[in-house]
């Protein structure tokens, strides 16, 4: 599987130590299946990992509260990308994100949190979270490029620092990161994630389809086009 960072085993204990246990949200993870549902390779020449999503779980997924959108919103296809903010592939993702949002202008795309892999990565949902609460998703579109742009671990504090040089005073932007509104909103969030069984980072939804990993840019352009074209992720 092309650039995944997989769930660790200990998932459960990094909630619950991030204070965001999501109980029995976990269900129905299990209920999806992944492989090679459709033929797709990677930029790399590898196997994609894939699925078709039930429509009555991935219907919800505009529902959800926190999502960080940027392109029009009466676009006909929208790409939704599950992240943590520690996945190492999911900083090459995001610049790919990037990329296709400046080259693509048909296309809306969601930002979901999936904060799987540690607490310091939760603690970074929260800000981003508080952000788009704040000054809405055209500042924490610009929040997520600059902290997955950085190198290095991404935690609470350096994620309170990127949120003051959009000019946001800390005090303001801790409490309402560590606000029951941020709380539900992240938690609803890898609810959903949970849901679709999104176990790596970073993950996609495509219409009805699940993408697990980053198939790189060239590949998730030529995806997207299918899905315009046959609703698959190959013709």
């Amino acid at each position: 599987m092309p650039w995944t960072c997989p769930m660790p085993v200990s998932r459960r204990l990094i909630l619950a130590a991030a204070g965001i246990l999501l109980g029995s949200g976990f269900g129905r993870a299990a209920a999806q299946s992944y492989g090679q549902r459709v033929a797709v390779t990677g930029d790399d020449g590898k196997a994609v990992a894939n699925s078709i999503l039930p429509g009555e779980i991935t219907g919800q997924i505009p529902a959800l509260r926190g999502v960080t959108y940027v392109g029009p919103r009466d676009a006909a296809t929208t790409l939704y990308e599950f992240f943590d903010f520690n996945c190492p592939y999911c900083r090459k993702a995001a610049a790919d994100v990037v990329a296709l949002h400046a080259g693509d202008a048909d296309l809306r795309i969601g930002l979901v949190h999936n904060p799987i892999l540690s607490p310091q990565s939760a603690q970074a949902a929260k800000v981003m979270l508080a952000v788009q609460r704040m000054l809405g998703s055209d500042a924490a579109w610009r929040f997520y490029q600059t902290l997955l742009g950085k190198p290095g671990r991404i935690d609470g504090p350096g994620a309170l620092a990127a949120a003051a040089a959009l000019g946001i005073p800390q005090a303001e932007v801790e409490a309402i990161a560590d606000s029951e509104e941020v709380r539900a909103a992240l938690k609803s969030q890898m609810r959903m994630a949970a849901d679709l069984g999104l176990y790596a980072t970073p993950s996609y939804v495509l219409g009805n389809n699940g993408i697990l990993g980053h198939p790189g840019a060239r590949a998730m352009a030529q995806m997207i086009a299918s899905v315009r074209r046959c609703d698959r992720l190959a013709c």
